[in-house]
């Protein structure tokens, strides 16, 4: 295990300590693991207040200082443990949960252990066991749900180390923040989110889930490469003849509740899981709650860069809820019954893009559209697939040309024919589409309309067949329906629609319109 250089990249980041090729807990974490996966009759674990107490008699024995948790850290657990939560899910939470957590913690080093041996037999050795991934390393890392879930649970028990980090490591995943937020006359939607991962973690002791996750960067290189596609120019989009994909615009609706087989967009912040822990309410850290598995992503992925995205398949969702930001409410068990695929995760995609903040004018610049449409195309994109699927696509091009015959004839010549790997890829990929909505907008301050558009590019180009976008309601899209339209009645290529983008953005720029982009395009 020394050698292994995905393990001894993360091991700073774990309370684990490696030695003689295993991994292991100190002998003084052990024996108070022991005690609080014996129960309150051992333990004499009752109250957030012991709880908190038992917590820093943990992070004691893995030499982590108690003064590098947030101020009220024990104010909030005893809050939270005491006066919030009910009498009788209080006692579920010490006799049950706790106990469960802890078992599952003094099984981390073998759990661990055998992910890399899984990890190296699936996809070869190093290719995707858990460790850090820095900016501008394309990979994949593949975790089963009792890891994280062991994972989350030193996250709840704060023992992650946070000393000798800089702006190149990944977020802090402990809970310290999120838990000191909680006061009685503070934001409810604080308690609301913890209620959230509480509620997570009394699911997994009660019956641990047993699929898999892949959390995997993505990265378009900046220069020529014969291994991928590359970062697009301003010209390279510009004379793109791909056509433009379904678009179906939605008034009302969740992205997260969408049926359909898509990758689901997480209006994400360059750091993975945005204010998740901390004091965040939007779209990204709502759904890092009822999702809790993504914030293990937090753990070892390093903030993005304009050239890459993160895609999360197979995470499991928790709890329903109601409301957003300030007026964000959990209310109640989620049962996911999404289908798994071949490699047992449910097919359930997230792929994270983070937007330009607060972009003003530069989002009109050629520069600020150039980055934010390669941004969601990094994350729309399949590379391992692209090429055969832009080669089906030109086949098919070709054929329309020439024939008359129908679209559904011309796919099955041309495949049968030319390519069957291609068809393969085709079968198996044709389906999954985009859903999505206002990304870069409301607190991030970007254009709407500007931004509908940028995806729609986008997900063309990426050879998505479609669409779904959820406005939310967002008053400057009440014509978006209209616009797609009239596109589609046009027959535009995403090249086409590119350029009058840019025209729009060059007379914005230049005040020879102070009109949105859907009223200056419509007649």
């Amino acid at each position: 295990m020394e050698k292994r250089e995905d393990l001894n990249s993360i091991l700073p980041f774990l309370p684990l300590f490696l030695r003689s090729s295993a991994l292991f807990w100190p002998s003084q974490a052990l024996e108070a693991l022991k005690a609080l996966a014996s129960g309150p009759a051992v333990s004499r674990v009752r109250s957030g207040g012991v709880l908190f107490d038992a917590i820093l008699d943990l992070r004691d024995s893995l030499g982590l200082s108690s003064g590098e948790l947030a101020p009220r850290t024990a104010s909030g657990y005893a809050l939270f443990f005491d006066e919030m939560m009910s009498g009788m899910d209080s006692r579920v939470w010490f006799e049950e949960a706790i106990p469960g957590m802890a078992r599952l913690l003094l099984r981390l080093p073998s759990l661990l252990e055998a992910h890399y041996l899984k990890s190296d037999e699936m996809f070869g050795e190093g290719k995707a066991g858990l460790r850090f991934m820095g900016p501008q390393e394309p990979g994949l890392v593949f975790l089963n749900q009792e890891l994280i879930a062991a994972l989350l649970s030193c996250a709840m028990f704060c023992l992650f180390p946070t000393r000798d980090r800089d702006a190149r490591c990944p977020p802090i995943v402990n809970f310290d923040v999120l838990f000191a937020s909680l006061n009685r006359n503070g934001k409810h939607s604080q308690e609301q989110k913890v209620r959230c991962l509480v509620h997570y973690f009394e699911r997994i002791c009660l019956r641990m889930p047993t699929g898999y996750v892949s959390f995997e960067r993505k990265v378009l290189p900046r220069e020529s490469s014969d291994h991928g596609v590359t970062y697009p120019t301003a010209a390279n989009w510009s004379t793109s003849t791909v056509p433009l994909c379904s678009f179906e615009v939605f008034s009302s609706g969740l992205i997260e509740d969408q049926p359909h087989e898509a990758i689901e967009v997480d209006f994400a912040n360059e750091y993975l899981g945005g204010g998740a822990l901390e004091w965040g309410c939007v779209q990204e850290e709502i759904r890092f709650m009822i999702n809790p598995e993504l914030i293990v992503g937090m753990l070892f992925m390093a903030c993005m860069e304009d050239n890459e995205a993160i895609e999360i398949i197979g995470i499991e969702r928790f709890s329903c809820f109601m409301g957003y930001g300030s007026t964000f409410r959990f209310i109640g068990d989620y049962l996911d019954n999404k289908p798994y695929d071949s490699v047992g995760r449910r097919k359930t995609r997230i792929v994270a893009i983070d937007a330009l903040c607060s972009p003003r004018m530069w989002q009109y610049e050629v520069e600020g559209l150039v980055r934010e449409t390669n941004k969601a195309f990094c994350g729309f994109l399949d590379q391992s697939m692209y090429k055969c699927r832009l080669k089906w696509y030109a086949n098919s091009s070709k054929q329309e040309k020439s024939t008359e015959i129908s679209e559904n004839e011309n796919r099955s010549e041309v495949e049968g024919n030319s390519d069957s790997e291609s068809s393969q890829v085709m079968d198996s990929q044709d389906n999954v589409g985009i859903a999505t909505g206002n990304w870069g907008c409301g607190a991030f301050g970007g254009d709407p309309e500007i931004k509908s558009i940028i995806q729609w590019l986008a997900a063309s180009q990426a050879l998505r067949p479609f669409i779904h976008y959820y406005t939310f309601g967002e008053a400057a899209l009440h014509r978006l329906e209209e616009v797609r339209q009239w596109i589609l009645l046009h027959g535009w290529t995403v090249g086409d629609l590119w350029n009058m983008l840019v025209e729009y953005s060059d007379q914005r720029l230049n005040r020879k319109t102070h009109v949105g982009f859907f009223a200056w395009l419509l007649p």
